[in-house]
């Protein structure tokens, strides 16, 4: 069944000794925002994750196949919707038959979880089109400045027998690794069951955004650091989960108001510099401390 409220939420993730996501036009530095000092993670970076998660738990059931794979090739991914309905394609052209256009983009939806959850631009040299996400993220930023600290690694070796020849056997090589000591970061979200209805088609049963789908969603965000870890990550945590269910699908209230509820107050340290570790903070909602992860919250 498909969705049929409007949600909101904060996430707070954070991340210990460890780099959440590198600035590759800095060296792959964490990217932080230059006029504060806080910590980013990009939306890109929080998706590619729950992209992961899914394939990972759901990689082997119909209709939760991966658009966006890492090492995907996209014209690839396009030529199956084509296959699978009969339909020729043509170069950067979508079928002049609107119906069979349609159904190209709803199979799409159909089939690849991360195009009927996030969206997709589709018109490469094989086009299926485009599709407007109903769950769409903002970057995600530290509740107080981070100091990212450059550290130097040593591996015990090299890579040629000419740079073995000039350290006379010694065999070093120094390297660099870019971590966070400590960082809470904070995003927020939005889930629209109106884009959501609009995926549908009449012959393709199947192509929104459904309730299944948001249960799938919730338990990404919950454990997908889980099934992420690296020596370069650290430490990440997924902390809370505020969601704002609102009664009906255009909402009750704005969005902004709903994620003022949700207030993280500094307890130990002072605002404004570098906190040292979850337990620095008090979450709360409404002004009242929340524990545990998922918190729904009904707007009426």
């Amino acid at each position: 069944m498909l969705i049929q409220n409007r949600y909101e939420f904060v996430y707070l993730f954070d991340v210990t000794n460890g780099n959440p996501n590198g600035d590759p036009d800095a060296g792959n530095m964490p990217r932080l925002d230059p006029d504060s000092s806080r910590g980013l993670v990009t939306d890109v970076c929080l998706k590619r994750k729950i992209r992961n998660y899914i394939e990972l738990t759901e990689g082997n059931n119909a209709g939760y196949d991966i658009y966006v794979k890492e090492k995907s090739v996209l014209n690839l991914q396009n030529h199956k919707s084509y296959d699978a309905l009969g339909i020729k394609s043509e170069s950067k052209e979508m079928p002049k038959d609107k119906n069979e256009a349609a159904k190209i983009t709803a199979w799409m939806c159909k089939n690849f979880f991360d195009v009927r959850t996030f969206g997709a631009v589709m018109t490469t040299d094989v086009n299926s089109g485009q599709v407007r996400g109903p769950v769409q993220l903002a970057f995600a930023k530290s509740e107080d400045p981070v100091i990212p600290l450059e550290i130097s690694i040593t591996r015990m070796a090299v890579t040629t027998e000419k740079e073995a020849e000039a350290q006379s056997g010694d065999n070093r090589t120094m390297g660099r690794k870019h971590i966070v000591p400590y960082g809470l970061y904070r995003a927020h979200g939005f889930i629209s069951a109106n884009l959501a209805k609009k995926l549908e088609h009449a012959e393709l049963e199947g192509a929104g955004f459904s309730n299944d789908d948001l249960n799938k969603l919730w338990q990404a965000l919950e454990h997908m650091f889980e099934h992420d870890r690296s020596a370069t990550r650290g430490e990440m945590v997924a902390r809370h989960l505020v969601v704002f269910k609102h009664a009906t699908s255009l909402g009750n209230a704005p969005a902004h108001e709903l994620f003022e509820r949700v207030s993280v107050e500094r307890v130990s340290g002072e605002k404004g510099s570098p906190a040292q570790s979850f337990s620095d903070y008090a979450v709360k909602l409404d002004g009242q401390s929340i524990k545990g992860f998922r918190h729904i919250v009904d707007v009426v």
